[in-house]
């Protein structure tokens, strides 16, 4: 061969290494290299995107909606990153006929969000059902209905009415359940004749880890050694909150099946958040100990949703203050669910604390006595990102699907959220040259999706995907500096652009090879995106862009 020849091949292996390595200099983490195609999953699969309402909406007071938790706790000085809130979030409440113009332009034929309990009923059942929210969400259920996409809705995505919170203490009371009752009888009631895919609250046990654990949502209750917050009982608190979450769910599904179901022809289910974990250390005890963290993330959700009981993995450690459910609420608690979403981020290492010493909590209940952690002997388990303990581990993916399927009789699963932290969210300027060639993400979803079909091929009956997440928005805790979304959202223009991984996602669905997809196509373009004043209307950007050309 000669010698020009083998200078110019060698070149293009490097460049083919550069573009699937470009943003991390550790060597030995786990890259998907085989391609994925959208014909590896079944003709009626869902695919799509996901956003929540309070993350994205804003219009915070806008035609009758009431003072939400996260309202009231982001305006409190300290709480969130920068001092930000959700009071404009990316203005879905004005802008969302342009949001479903850009998820159909994706090719998605599923879009996952969620109702914000304060628009619907403002004081809970201290009030009445506001009119505007019912106004709001039927526009959203209608247009992308009419775009054939199919409205994926979840109940209670983290906001609630402040009433509730100020009346009795939220989900520390059973009188929740109720509440929640009323909110899931509403909406089906109001959507049921077009909504076909329900869950009734997200992550459970995600909810109780932030609001009840740490400290970091509202209410902001918990204690040593997870956090000093003023008030809270970290290894009580969150049994009692999600007790009341399951049982709320279970009432809302009896409600549904009995009476809607039937003449509807929805399926109902619940959201889950796992990690998969891997021993951190090759003993028994460190096996036993992933056993554990799995029981005591996912385990404790969904175990009494299909067999009317908390795990026995948690069981066999209890304490007094694990709540036990009653023969009645045992009876329509078991098999409350037609299908599991599960939310799906990143692998841990778990090492037990029942035989070894650990720090940080890993030796309370709470967690498991297992102490979970992304390194081992100086290496890290994956690829870090933006995100404290969510590394690149594509294999975690179909672990983790293998594991609930095993565990649940292979019942439906729908991916409801999977993504990555690339970056961060600066003013799209010079100063963030990679923000749009997002190529570590396109990456992520080659690796997690190819994964997943390999599940898929293995026997797990799993139905649907939904990218986390549509656009950049208020991430929680961490405002706007967090950047998880396909589009960027300018701050100031409301502008959303394109983001290199959003033009992969088209080519994806369109059942293009992923490996025929020209990253460099899409670089050096100039934008037809234009800034203006922030204003209800925008001009949505149909070409990518790379952030030095803005």
């Amino acid at each position: 061969m000669p010698v020009n020849v083998i200078i110019h091949v060698s070149l293009i292996f490097l460049v083919v290494y550069l573009l699937v390595s470009s943003t991390s200099n550790a060597e030995g983490f786990e890259i998907e290299s085989q391609d994925v195609r959208r014909s590896e999953f079944p003709d009626t699969f869902l695919f799509g995107t996901a956003v929540s309402s309070y993350q994205v909406e804003g219009g915070y007071l806008e035609d009758g909606k009431g003072l939400s938790n996260w309202d009231v706790f982001t305006h409190i000085p300290g709480n969130i990153k920068n001092n930000e809130n959700g009071d404009d979030a990316d203005d879905d409440y004005h802008l969302f006929l342009e949001d479903a113009e850009i998820a159909q332009s994706l090719g998605v034929n599923a879009y996952r969000f969620s109702i914000s309990w304060a628009r619907i009923l403002p004081r809970g059942r201290f009030g009445e059902v506001n009119p505007g929210g019912i106004k709001f969400y039927n526009k959203i259920i209608d247009n992308l209905l009419l775009r054939g996409i199919e409205p994926f809705l979840t109940i209670h995505h983290f906001d609630l009415p402040q009433e509730l919170e100020d009346r009795y203490g939220a989900w520390l009371s059973p009188l929740m359940q109720d509440d929640f009752l009323l909110l899931a009888e509403t909406c089906f009631k109001t959507f049921g004749d077009r909504v076909k895919y329900w869950t009734t609250i997200n992550e459970p046990n995600m909810f109780a880890e932030m609001s009840y654990v740490r400290g970091l949502y509202p209410p902001a209750h918990c204690s040593p050694p997870f956090g000093n917050c003023s008030v809270g009982n970290a290894d009580i608190e969150p049994l009692i909150v999600v007790h009341n979450m399951l049982l709320a769910h279970g009432k809302a599904v009896k409600l549904y099946r009995e009476r809607f179901q039937s003449k509807q022809g929805g399926s109902i289910g619940l959201v889950v958040h796992s990690h998969m974990y891997e021993p951190l250390r090759d003993v028994e005890s460190d096996r036993q100990a992933v056993n554990r963290a799995l029981a005591f993330t996912g385990g404790w959700i969904l175990d009494p949703l299909v067999f009317g009981d908390y795990p026995p993995e948690m069981r066999q450690y209890h304490r007094s203050e694990l709540p036990r459910f009653s023969s009645e609420e045992t009876e329509y608690m078991k098999g409350s669910i037609d299908f599991i979403g599960l939310n799906h981020y990143s692998t841990l290492y778990a090492k037990d604390c029942i035989h070894s010493p650990c720090v940080l909590g890993g030796d309370h209940f709470i967690r498991g006595f297992t102490f979970t952690t992304g390194e081992r002997d100086g290496t890290l388990i994956g690829e870090p990102t933006g995100v404290e303990r969510f590394y690149v581990v594509p294999r975690g993916m179909e672990k983790i699907v293998d594991h609930v399927s095993k565990r649940y009789n292979n019942m439906p699963i729908y991916v409801t959220e999977n993504d990555i932290l690339t970056g961060y969210c600066p003013p799209l300027t010079e100063a963030a040259p990679n923000l749009l060639h997002d190529v570590n993400r396109i990456n992520f979803y080659n690796g997690y999706l190819a994964a997943l079909a390999r599940a898929i091929r293995k026997g797990a009956d799993v139905r649907g995907y939904f990218a986390w997440s549509l656009m950049d928005n208020f991430e929680w805790a961490g405002g706007y500096s967090s950047t998880f979304g396909l589009y960027y959202v300018d701050r100031l223009t409301m502008n959303r652009t394109p983001k290199l991984s959003a033009k992969w996602f088209q080519h994806f669905l369109a059942n293009r090879s992923s490996a025929r997809f020209n990253r460099q196509r899409f670089v050096n373009r100039t934008p037809k995106s234009r800034r203006a004043r922030k204003s209800k209307y925008i001009v949505i950007a149909t070409t990518n862009a790379n952030a030095t050309d803005v």
